[in-house]
């Protein structure tokens, strides 16, 4: 048994990965639904990486900011910048394929109640007080802006401790860095009851009567992916970008497609930038920060389903109110985290600006969570692994101005 499980590990990931993704759509398809024990396993998978997730950023936080010498730089403004460079042209893709194949609705119920934020202003305030929420509820909620703002500090705070604490913290990073490791093996087995439960509860039945408004949004998103994100990648470090973009789309795409959560993911993109070889000052920032602000996927959902909403009603749209339409999706994406429901509770928002009433708006929220089983997974596969991919194009960006300059 001990050999069987050596000679599995020595398997690539991905490798492993994709097994248990095969199994759980053959137990899905063969196993009677009496089966669903086989869901708990990823239940457990994602639950175990929401856990560490927190205590990893905090602590990986704390730890690089503490022993930041002067002078030693890092790439967080270049990162930050592509954050939103990427989040607005995702809005942009969204916008312009939405005029180029208008889709429109058959509306219905279903989403009386939930509460949609009442303005940009509100998404924004969420935000602030997320900045300064509680550090240890924080930690318990997982909001990520909270935990991050509070690391900063504490980290500048213990920048001028003794030897001895910045070993010790040293030591805990080292540790819970182990663990994530540990956590991770167990994607595959997470994987299979992932996608076991997907397919046995929601089938995919449910997605054919919106078949031309999933195609606009993953296309969207695929375009996003394959096209846009290489472009400013290659505009950055002026090499083939693909190699670096199908790198984070296998490593981190894939468990993000299927956890359809970011936060989950945070530890997977950790271990990636790790094995990239990148600068831990910058990534343990940029990665919890990008899973907070870096929304591309989610600029496309409330860009794409505010403009169906649109066609539906007939409403005629200029240019300059579909510009403000980018503007808004991009500023409200990168709000989305501190608001239940994501990007999807946005699009009430969005809608606002075409005079939509919040009855019709939150019938295509409805809409939106009917598709979610491919929308969602799509969105954040696409948010997730560029993180990692900006994070990675503005370190290899600055490493080739060091080139050029000697």
């Amino acid at each position: 048994m001990k050999k069987i499980m050596i000679k599995w590990n020595e398997v690539s990931l991905v490798k492993r990965i994709l097994i248990g993704l095969v199994l759980g759509v053959v137990l899905a398809l063969t196993v009677p639904k009496g089966a669903n024990w086989i869901a708990i396993f990823g239940d457990l998978f994602v639950g175990a990486l929401k856990a560490i997730a927190p205590v990893l950023v905090f602590v990986l936080v704390i730890h690089a900011i503490s022993n930041h010498k002067k002078g030693n730089k890092t790439n967080m403004k270049s990162v930050i910048i592509l954050y939103a460079v990427g989040t607005f042209l995702a809005g942009l893709v969204g916008v312009v394929a939405s005029f180029i194949f208008p889709v429109s609705l058959t509306l219905t119920s279903g989403a009386e109640d939930l509460t949609p934020p009442s303005g940009i202003m509100e998404v924004l305030e969420k935000l602030l007080f997320n900045i300064v929420d509680n550090p240890v509820n924080a930690l318990l909620s997982a909001n990520y802006i909270g935990i991050l703002t509070w690391a900063i500090l504490f980290g500048i705070a213990l920048r001028s401790a003794t030897g001895t604490t910045k070993n010790m913290l040293e030591n805990f990073s080292n540790a819970i860095s182990i663990i994530v490791k540990w956590v991770i093996n167990f994607a595959p087995i997470g994987i299979m009851g992932l996608v076991f439960d997907a397919i046995v509860t929601s089938g995919l039945t449910a997605l054919l009567g919106y078949g031309k408004l999933l195609l606009v949004l993953l296309g969207c998103m695929i375009f996003v992916a394959l096209v846009v994100n290489p472009l400013i990648v290659f505009i950055n470090i002026r090499e083939n970008p693909y190699p670096l973009v199908f790198t984070c789309l296998r490593e981190s795409g894939i468990t993000a497609f299927f956890t359809r959560s970011s936060a989950a993911n945070i530890p997977v993109n950790m271990r990636l930038c790790e094995k990239l070889n990148l600068d831990k000052n910058t990534y343990s920032i940029s990665i919890p920060l990008g899973g907070t602000i870096n929304m591309a996927g989610a600029a496309i959902t409330i860009s794409v389903l505010t403009l169906a909403a649109v066609h539906t009603l007939n409403i005629e749209i200029d240019i300059f109110t579909a510009v403000i339409l980018i503007v808004l999706a991009a500023i409200s994406a990168a709000g989305a985290s501190g608001v239940a429901g994501g990007s999807l509770l946005l699009i009430p928002l969005a809608c606002s600006l075409f005079g939509i009433s919040n009855d019709v708006a939150m019938q295509v929220v409805a809409i939106g969570f009917i598709i979610g089983v491919l929308q969602d997974s799509c969105e954040t596969a696409l948010n997730s692994s560029t993180d990692v991919l900006f994070t990675a194009t503005a370190e290899y960006a600055e490493k080739r101005k060091l080139k050029v300059n000697h």
